[in-house]
């Protein structure tokens, strides 16, 4: 069906575009192109009363089976990345990896971290996303987000409250439209050896050839959630078609048809086992979305 400027699909499922290739369906199913449409979007479900949600490529988080009463908009069709001053600004639906070989295509550092991060610029300044030492909030300088008047908002580096995993943005109705990022000038082809050096150690060390949201938990103080499970011998526990990585620990992966149900036991049992053994308290990275 169209509405105004965009697209919706009624009782879609979300499996498809979701990392974990896992979930239910979503009331009405919405794919922007720009800037223009998520905002026509937002506005039309929020005159309807539908339930929203606005999220990136669906890398790190998880639709339950039961599916989303509402309307989930799905930002990665809006792509766009400019430079001035070695500032670069990025439209929300840009991934990390674009962003990445966009500064060293320019021979800007201090984005390499960003390289093989699967997830798109919006849903990672959400939850200050990071890699090998890098986050998003060490580059970010200033936003541009739609607040809950409908009106369009700049917010700077020091408003942004980030830290572990998270931003102002996780309890503040604020949707990114985009944001610009600080670099240095640098060597083009050293960058770009940096990059692949992250990449192999990626492909090396991560269960990339399985369905997965990446790191299953967020890092305890003072210790690493994979050498925690690891420690507690549940590399290959498997509930249904879900299974703590037998390469990376720290992973959970969709072996074989995984339900959003089996992932979200096996998280549980992850947490709870390791909690039993060490008295250290696993907490899900992965967003269970309602």
């Amino acid at each position: 069906m169209i509405y105004m400027e965009f697209t919706y699909i009624e009782n879609a499922s979300l499996a498809p575009y979701c990392s974990m290739k896992a979930g239910g369906n979503a009331k009405f199913l919405v794919l922007p192109k720009n800037e223009e449409e998520l905002i026509s979007a937002i506005d039309f479900f929020r005159t309807k009363g539908e339930k929203y949600i606005v999220v990136g490529n669906c890398s790190n988080l998880l639709f339950q089976d039961s599916g989303y009463d509402g309307a989930v908009i799905i930002t990665s069709g809006i792509r766009g990345l400019s430079i001035e001053n070695n500032i670069i600004t990025a439209f929300c639906g840009e991934t990390l990896s674009s962003l990445a070989r966009f500064a060293c295509e320019h021979s800007l550092t201090g984005l390499e971290f960003c390289y093989g991060i699967p997830g798109t610029v919006g849903g990672a300044v959400y939850m200050n996303a990071g890699a090998y030492g890098g986050e998003m909030s060490q580059r970010f300088v200033r936003g541009r987000f739609l607040n809950e008047n409908g009106d369009i908002v700049t917010i700077e580096l020091n408003d942004m409250d980030f830290g572990y995993r998270k931003s102002r943005l996780n309890y503040e109705k604020l949707i990114m439209l985009s944001a610009s990022f600080s670099a240095e000038l640098g060597n083009a082809d050293e960058i770009k050896i940096i990059m692949d050096g992250l990449m192999a150690k990626r492909k090396s060390s991560q269960p990339l050839e399985y369905p997965s949201c990446g790191s299953a938990f967020k890092r305890p103080v003072g210790h690493f959630a994979g050498a925690l499970i690891e420690q507690c011998g549940l590399k290959g526990l498997t509930v249904g078609g879900a299974q703590v990585s037998e390469k990376h620990a720290g992973f959970i992966i969709n072996r074989e048809n995984a339900t959003a149900s089996d992932v979200i036991a096996l998280l549980n049992l992850v947490s709870d086992t390791v909690f039993e053994k060490t008295g250290v308290r696993l907490e899900p990275e992965i967003r269970i979305i309602d």
